[in-house]
């Protein structure tokens, strides 16, 4: 089966900076889009960042300048560096990823999404 892994996250002070981890494992044949989501209480689960199988990254207007997403595809891991948190940072974040799984033959399986464990991200003022 097919799991993605998080690591990272914890309690920083605003203005610091942490960096979230997410490893895909399994029967993969190919791994599309990875992104991150984050929800707080109270709130809906809202994008983060996401990037494309290419490396192309796109942001929520609210994280621009100060996250960047990344990925290395040898690792089958993705990555979100957070600078210059805010307060308003704090959440649940969660990693996701589109996954094609692998049939034993080698051939393309089905296609889902998959998620992360969470990890809690808490900010202080």
């Amino acid at each position: 089966q097919v799991q993605l892994v998080q690591s990272g996250g914890g309690l920083v002070q605003a203005g610091g900076s942490l960096r979230l981890s997410c490893q895909a494992s399994g029967i993969i044949f190919r791994i599309n889009d990875m992104a991150w989501y984050r929800q707080a209480p109270g709130n809906q689960r809202e994008l983060v960042a996401v990037i494309t199988s290419g490396g192309n990254p796109n942001y929520a207007d609210s994280v621009k300048g100060r996250f960047t997403i990344s990925r290395d595809n040898a690792e089958n891991t993705v990555y979100l560096q957070m600078n210059s948190l805010k307060p308003d940072d704090t959440a649940v974040y969660y990693c996701n990823a589109r996954i094609t799984r692998r049939f034993p033959s080698g051939t393309p399986g089905g296609t889902s999404d998959y998620w992360g464990q969470g990890a809690q991200v808490t900010v202080s003022s």
